[in-house]
Parts: structure tokens; C-alpha cells; sequence
């Protein structure tokens, strides 16, 4: 697999789609910061690192009230052709603040709010909304 990010927004959309609650995906360093970050802001209920025979998966538990699921929409915006960084003046708002930015930074994988408390820029994700 090449872009292990493409596979987790497409894993959460179409699972949204299909009203699936949980999702498997193989888990790497930076897809584990996402999911963190998805609990931290409260889109996921919870996720879960499994290892056998070398190899990692994550499984994430979709939040979804009464059927309809919290993510509505989840979008890759940096990828492997086209990286996009941004400076700490220049962080999108998603949704006029109402959706959350993650951002990849030198201090970990955040959001765009704790990125701009913070006066770092980064590597501009995915958007949540």
C-alpha cells in the first residue's frame, strides 16, 4: 500500500455509507496519531492497535447517533504527489471552525486549533467535518 491515509478516509467513508460501526485497517505510526486525534476531538468512540505475525492493525469504532454517524464528512487534502504545508498564519479553517483540520507539525500530529495555540505549521491532512 502506498498511501496508508488514502485507505483510512476512504475505510471511514464508506463505512459511513454502509452505517458499519467498526473498521480494520493496517495500522502504521501516523494512521494511530489520526485515529487518536479523531477520539481526542470525539468523531470515533474508541480505537485499538492489534499486532500478529509481524504486522499491526487498527480497529475503529464509528460514533453514530441515532444512525446517523458524527463524521459527515472526511476529506484527504496532502498526498503523495502533492504535499500541502502550511505556516501557523495560514491554517485552513474547516467549515469556518465548525470541522477540524489535522495537521502533521514537528511536535506530533494535531488540530489546526492546537497547531495555531501553539504558532506551528505543518502538513495539512485531512479535514473532519
Amino acid at each position: 500500500m502506498t498511501d496508508p491515509i488514502s485507505d483510512l478516509v476512504t475505510r471511514i467513508n464508506n463505512a459511513n455509507r454502509a452505517k458499519i460501526q467498526t473498521i480494520t485497517f493496517s495500522s502504521s505510526n501516523l494512521t494511530s496519531s489520526i485515529a487518536e486525534v479523531l477520539k481526542q476531538e470525539g468523531y470515533i468512540e474508541n480505537y485499538k492497535i492489534i499486532s500478529h505475525d509481524k504486522k499491526k492493525s487498527t480497529i475503529i469504532n464509528l460514533k453514530f447517533k441515532n444512525l446517523v454517524p458524527v463524521i459527515h464528512g472526511i476529506k484527504q487534502i496532502s498526498k503523495p504527489g502533492l504535499r500541502v504545508y502550511q505556516e501557523c498564519k495560514k491554517l485552513p479553517y474547516v467549515l469556518h471552525g465548525i470541522g477540524t483540520a489535522i495537521i502533521s507539525t514537528s511536535k506530533g500530529v494535531m488540530t489546526d486549533r492546537e497547531a495555531r495555540k501553539n504558532k506551528i505549521g505543518g502538513e495539512v491532512l485531512v479535514f473532519v467535518w
